[in-house]
């Protein structure tokens, strides 16, 4: 079903004719009243152009040839009026369509946003982040741009073109059939040029991705970067991308501006051969000037127009490909759907049980394989064994940012995959390996645990995370900034506030993926106390590498290569002289006789 839709959304978006369909029946129905009062306008305007053309026979004839005084002060009020109707109407055509276009970029990015909320963990570990936030600020305006020209182009362009051509033609059609004459070869001329273009801005769009994710991996790695004196690799890398990137701009630019000479060419080439035949008629037949000047100032006026005709399928072309991509992004179907009739999570003890529970990231080989696991309602529960067993994969799979492959998982008997995700993810607190805050103040990045928590609360929070006593010290307190992913803060200050984010969220269920790696051996003992009194009352999964963390966890299940291979509390399994858990508390030292240090 899911291919099906995706090829559906393919085709009607693969040729330029289908993405404007899309594009106007988006958004065309909601902009219909800006619409019709900026292609008023544009009538204006056009109709304004063609007077001022139109009227130029009676200024040459009338003022000029016969000496008609009465009739100067009527022509020249008729002709400044024009001009001021023309002014104001170019005005408001502006700004109306400005508007329209500003809230067309507005409400993509709102809609990008919430789709791309809706996509699974799984899609964000594939993809990168440099190329989706080029995608997004690159081509969110190519929906903007494909109406916008759409429209000055048929309201204005081209009805002040076919008005012009009807001057032209009323004032002489020899003249005019020599102009037509041109056209063929440059349209076709133009055609074969936006092909090229087409191909090209696809190409200058992804290299551009890539030379924002280098630039991105290495602010973010910055102190690996200089830790592995990696400066001049990365900047060759780096120079290398942006070399092609320009070369696909320039390339870029010789096209777009390739229309230029053609039409100059074909212009210059048709305004000779007007003048050159009216000249001589006028020589030879002593035809009246008038008509001529008429004819030659609606060609001159003509000519911007149907230059800017000329290059609109090479400007609709780039809007196009910018258009496409954004409805590609848009068109990824969330590969973790709720059930129709999916229910919200009931919790009455928070009982996890794995069931059968195997699991792989995508095409690779099984990282979980017929796991079942049972944490009993308000008890500890630990997850631990060597690197790659699969600990933080099941951590990841409770609160759903992936779904097994097989097998079941249930929270007080309902199968996890039934409920809707917000009301299983109410439910749980998660304190990643990875502390991540968010721009905003100390207080902000709490509050995101519960929205709708109070100072006191977070202020509690903090005091149990054994955060308060640096939050204060800090140069505002609760409300200082943290920095961009809470650069202003050391590691173990920001494994504490997420810490304090998890325990204000107040849920029945309780995820800690190594939750105390970040921090020191003293500032873990604080944390560690902090634990102890929030996982009371709660169900808690744990994932540890240091069995000092463990120790009085009611349960601990010992995995390998994706197995539960030891299950019982630490006195049983630490006797076991043959087991896993025994060569690890033995390795890392026995918990209860001194501190653990990290493998």
């Amino acid at each position: 079903m899911k291919a099906h839709k995706n090829r559906k959304s393919e085709v009607s978006s693969s040729t330029v004719a289908g993405t404007l369909k899309r594009v106007i029946a988006e958004n065309g129905r909601d902009h219909i009243g800006g619409y019709a009062f900026a292609i008023t306008c544009l009538v204006l305007v056009a109709g304004s152009t063609a007077f001022t053309a139109w009227i130029m026979e009676a200024v040459v004839n009338e003022a000029f040839a016969n000496k008609r005084a009465d009739l100067v002060l009527l022509i020249c009020s008729a002709i400044f009026g024009v001009f001021v109707l023309r002014g104001f109407a170019s005005y408001f055509e502006a700004v109306t369509l400005a508007k329209i276009g500003n809230n067309i970029v507005a409400r993509y990015q709102r809609r990008l946003y919430t789709h791309l909320m809706s996509l699974s963990v799984g899609y964000f570990s594939e993809a990168r982040s440099a190329h989706l936030a080029a995608q997004i600020s690159q081509n969110v305006t190519g929906i903007r741009d494909v109406l916008n020209l759409t429209v000055t182009s048929t309201a204005r362009d081209f009805l002040t073109l076919i008005a012009l051509i009807g001057v032209m033609i009323s004032k002489d059609w020899v003249l005019s059939l020599i102009v037509f004459a041109v056209a063929p070869p440059l349209l076709y001329a133009l055609r074969y040029v936006s092909r090229r273009l087409r191909v090209a801005t696809k190409e200058s769009i992804e290299v551009n991705s890539h030379v924002l994710g280098a630039m991105q991996e290495t602010i973010q790695g910055i102190a690996i970067v200089k830790a592995f004196t990696m400066e001049q690799q990365l900047d060759n890398k780096v120079q290398s991308i942006i070399e092609t990137a320009e070369k696909r701009a320039n390339r870029i630019a010789r096209l777009s501006e390739r229309t230029s000479p053609l039409t100059e060419s074909f212009a210059g080439l048709a305004i000779a051969s007007v003048l050159a035949y009216a000249a001589f008629r006028s020589i030879y037949d002593n035809v009246p000037p008038g008509a001529f000047f008429s004819f030659v100032t609606a060609l001159l006026m003509a000519y911007d127009p149907a230059r800017r005709l000329a290059k609109l399928q090479v400007q609709i072309e780039r809007a196009v490909v910018n258009a496409r991509m954004i409805y590609a992004l848009l068109d990824l179907q969330p590969q973790q759907r709720e059930v129709p009739d999916a229910a919200d999570l009931v919790v009455t003890k928070a009982r996890v049980e794995l069931q059968g529970v195997g699991f792989a990231y995508g095409e690779g080989s099984a990282i979980l394989k017929g796991v079942d696991i049972v944490a009993e309602g308000g008890q500890t529960t630990a997850l631990v064994g060597p690197s790659g067993a699969g600990k933080s994969t099941i951590i990841a799979l409770v609160p759903r940012f992936y779904d097994p492959t097989e097998g079941a998982i249930l929270i007080d008997g309902q199968d996890i995959s039934k409920v809707t995700k917000s009301s299983l993810r109410r439910q749980i607190a998660y304190v990643s390996q990875q502390p991540y805050l968010f721009e905003g103040s100390i207080r902000d990045n709490i509050r995101y645990g519960r929205p709708e928590a109070t100072d006191v609360e977070i202020e509690e929070a903090a005091r149990l995370a054994h955060a308060h006593d640096f939050i204060l010290a800090q140069p505002k307190g609760y409300d200082t900034p943290v920095g961009e992913n809470g650069i202003t803060l050391s590691g173990g200050q920001r494994q504490r506030l997420s810490i304090a984010r998890a325990l204000v969220r107040n849920a029945p269920i309780l995820l800690l993926d190594e939750a105390t790696s970040a921090l020191d051996n003293e500032s873990e003992a604080a944390v560690q106390k902090a634990l102890d009194v929030a996982m009371k009352g709660r169900t808690v999964v744990v994932v540890a590498h240091r069995l000092s963390t463990v120790v009085k966890a009611d349960k601990i299940v010992v995995m390998s290569e994706g197995h539960v291979i030891e299950q019982g509390s630490h006195e049983e399994l630490a006797k076991r002289p043959d087991g896993l858990y025994a060569r690890l508390n033995n390795l890392q030292g026995s918990p209860a006789e001194k501190p653990a240090t990290d493998n």
